[in-house]
Formats: C-alpha cells, structure tokens, sequence
C-alpha cells in the first residue's frame, strides 16, 4: 500500500465538535445560572474563538491562554461578572465528557487497522485524551499527538517533526493527513511534503491557495481513496 501512514484530525474530521462544544456550554451556562446562556452568547463565542484558533495557528497565543482569553473577551463584550478561568476550567471538564463520533468515523477507523492510524490535534489535551479514551476509537490509535505536549501546532512543521519522531516516520511518501482545516491540517501537511486529503463535509468553496491532494465528503470515501493506492 502506499500509504501505511494515517494521521487523522480530532474535531470536525473524526468527532463532532459542533455539537460538544454546545453541550458543554450550555451545562457550564446552566451551572453559572445563566440557563439562556447558549441562545444569548453563542454567535459572540463563536467569532471570538474562531479568531483566537486563527491567532494560535499563526502562533500567537497559547492554547492555555487561549481556553480563558475566548471567556473574557465574552464576558467583557456582554458586561458579565463572571471569572474567566474559572469558566473555562468548567467548560472544559464537561467538553472532555463529550462524545459524539462524525458518522462513519467508527466504520472507517475499524477498517483501516491494517495501517498506523495517529491523531495529530491542537485541541486540549485534558479534553482530547478524555474525550478518545472514552470513544469507541480508544484503542485504535498507535500515537495521539497533541500539540501541548509538541509544544507547537498544526500548520507548524514542528509538530510534524515530533509526529515522526514518536512514529518513527522515515518516508513522507507512506503518510497521509486527513482533516477538515484547509488552513491548519491541509497546510501543516502542504508545507511539511506529506499528502493530504481535505474532508469536506459542509462542501465548503476552497478559496485559498492550499491544494489538498484528496477531498472527500464523506468519511467512507476514505476508504476508496486507500482502496484505489493499493491496487
């Protein structure tokens, strides 16, 4: 085969994180007695995490300073007495509780035993090992990298660097990234000479000048794409 390789995503290519981060809001909401919390503030939480994501990419923040600096700004923005890192120390614990796979995640994760699978993520490490370790996935992984413990994250080469390293990667050509960010996963493995494969789901116009090698829609159609190298 020619990819023995798969480094896969966390949120938005193997778990739905649009429907965990409203739950745990909305539980974090309800136990600082703000039960509308989720309908009030969400569109505002939405832009202000969307634009720190982006700041942590280019490497400007820390996933640390990240998790209390979305809630501050929230706050501050809607004049809200409420402690930041106290909020996103709760916010957090229900978020690693959360567990909701993409449909067909399980099926192809199963199927593509026969080759190293590893999470490559630059989400929190408390949530994501919480939230994997309690999935169906749990022991399907041979390496879950995440990029507190690299010190560096997607698109960065470092965190390649130390994905090869604990996977005792020798040739790029074997490996292949698979992850719905164009501009963390596809342009982390663009600039790091491993192919890519862009799973699209939201069929999302590509007006940026990354080129994944792959698209696909569904997450099955992972499976022909690495039916069709083995041939």
């Amino acid at each position: 085969m020619k990819y023995e390789i798969i480094l896969f995503d966390v949120d938005d290519t193997l778990f739905d994180f649009g429907i965990s981060e409203k739950e745990a809001l909305t539980k974090a909401f309800l136990e600082f007695d703000l039960p509308s919390g989720l309908t009030n503030y969400h569109a505002s939480y939405k832009k202000i995490s969307k634009a720190l994501w982006q700041a942590l990419e280019q490497g400007n923040i820390s996933v640390t300073e990240l998790g209390v600096e979305r809630f501050r700004r929230l706050f501050l923005k809607h004049n809200l007495k409420i402690d930041a890192e106290l909020f996103n120390r709760v916010y957090l614990g229900y978020l690693g509780k959360e567990v909701h796979l993409i449909q067909g995640a399980e099926e192809v994760c199963h199927h593509l035993r026969n080759h190293c699978l590893a999470i490559i993520t630059n989400g929190f490490k408390e949530v994501q090992t919480s939230r994997i370790g309690s999935s169906p996935l749990s022991d399907i992984f041979e390496q879950v990298i995440i990029s507190e413990d690299a010190g560096t994250q997607k698109p960065e080469k470092g965190i390649f660097d130390y994905a090869f390293s604990k996977l005792q990667i020798t040739n790029k050509d074997n490996v292949l990234i698979v992850g719905d960010s164009l501009t963390s996963d596809i342009q982390g493995g663009v600039n790091y000479g491993i192919d890519t494969c862009w799973f699209n789901r939201h069929h999302k116009e590509n007006n940026t000048n990354v080129k994944p090698t792959y698209e696909i829609s569904e997450l099955t159609d992972l499976m022909q794409i690495l039916s069709e190298e083995t041939d």
